[in-house]
């Protein structure tokens, strides 16, 4: 199979810049590194492919050949000849030196990773619209792993001995030696016996092995405040995953969703509604019982109230989350239902008000039909 151009390899242009080079292989080597893709087969062919590619380009001379007679330069033996042609002089040494520069590792060097915080979790919460108006305590329960009762977390019984690692002498890492394009080559992984903490334990723990946490459901109580809405997140600290042999814990973040109201609608901290009334009541004028959030409250409707008109019942909106929990209002959009079904006498009563006013029916409509008049002349 024909070889791919070096360039190509690198995801560069012809003639790139040594700092260019230098810049997208640490790049991708990081990504094709095979300790970070252990269960990709495929990323250690193309991390060889990488490195044979920075080996040529980095190379001054090696670069001029390549850029002049390409692949051609160095087959029947006299060109690439293995770790001997690579470049290390902006790593400052071998090829060990490049690991502890791409990814914290080699050189001998003691660089054990110690136990590992816990990760974070993600809980999903529904509520009620007025749990979220006026805030409200949810117990909630997690499966999640927990701190072992056993060990206190340390992963070792009781007087257990915790013994430096046979395996990597302490340092948490292992040196392998690998054939590779270059030649035989040391690459430096986490130890497999002590999983890089440099240290293993005599007499593990036998309720939870030596890992020092167990997977168990908690119950935990949420305080949620008033004035929240749909993707609010909350921070519950140290409710995650418990750590490594007694390291810190992670978070619990509860994402709130909150339920649609049959009566209101939510807009920032205003409450709306809707609320009919009938024509005498938009006519002359009423006192009408609505609802809020507090209770029922008297409303008082103006003579002479329009369809789509808004009123407004101060102080009965939602809590601020941000202002000190001051609260919005409530915005009531009057609904004027036109009677179905009259009786004989009810439409006998309003042709005689028609009869005696037919422009106090529909005032706005004399002064519309004026304007199309003032506009045809």
């Amino acid at each position: 199979m024909s070889k791919r151009d070096y360039y190509e390899v690198l995801g560069l242009n012809k003639g790139a810049s040594d700092d260019e080079l230098k810049k997208a292989y640490r790049k991708l080597a990081r990504q094709y590194h095979p300790d970070v893709n252990k269960d990709n087969p495929e990323a250690a062919e193309k991390f060889k492919e990488l490195s044979e590619a920075y080996a040529i380009l980095s190379d001054p001379e090696k670069k001029s050949r390549y850029d002049q007679m390409g692949h051609a330069a160095f087959e029947g033996g006299s060109g690439f000849s293995g770790a001997e042609g690579f470049d290390f002089s902006g790593f400052g040494g071998g090829f060990e030196d490049i690991f502890e520069n791409f990814f914290g590792g080699g050189g001998g060097r003691s660089r054990h990773r110690g136990p590992e915080p816990g990760a974070d979790l993600r809980y999903d919460l529904e509520i009620t619209f007025e749990e979220a108006a006026f805030g409200v305590e949810k117990k909630i329960s997690v499966n999640k792993q927990e701190k072992c009762d056993s060990c206190n977390g340390t992963g070792a019984n009781e007087n257990s001995k915790v013994e430096t690692c046979s395996e990597c002498n302490g340092t948490g890492q292992v040196k392998v030696m690998q054939n590779t394009l270059f030649g035989r080559m040391a690459t430096v992984t986490t130890c497999p016996k002590c999983r890089g903490e440099g240290k293993t334990i005599k007499d593990p723990c036998k309720r939870c092995q030596g890992k020092g946490r167990l997977r168990k459901g908690k119950d935990i109580t949420v305080k949620i405040p008033a004035g929240v809405d749909t993707g609010t997140r909350l921070r519950v600290s140290g409710e995650g995953e418990a750590g490594e042999r007694g390291a810190a814990s992670g978070d619990l973040y509860v994402y709130l969703f909150v339920k649609a109201h049959k009566f209101f609608k939510r807009e920032e901290q205003n409450v709306w509604c809707e609320v009919p009334i009938n024509i005498v009541q938009a006519s002359l004028g009423a006192e009408i019982t609505v609802p809020t959030l507090d209770g029922k409250v008297t409303l008082k409707i103006p003579e002479g109230t329009q369809p789509d008109s808004v009123l407004r019942i101060k102080g009965k909106g939602i809590p601020s989350l941000r202002r000190g929990g001051n609260r919005g209002d409530q915005m009531v959009r009057i609904k004027v239902i036109v009677p179905k079904g009259l009786s004989d006498k009810q439409k006998k009563l309003l042709n005689e008000f028609a009869a005696s006013d037919g422009e106090a029916l529909n005032p706005e409509e004399k002064g519309f039909w004026k304007k199309i008049k003032d506009l045809l002349d």
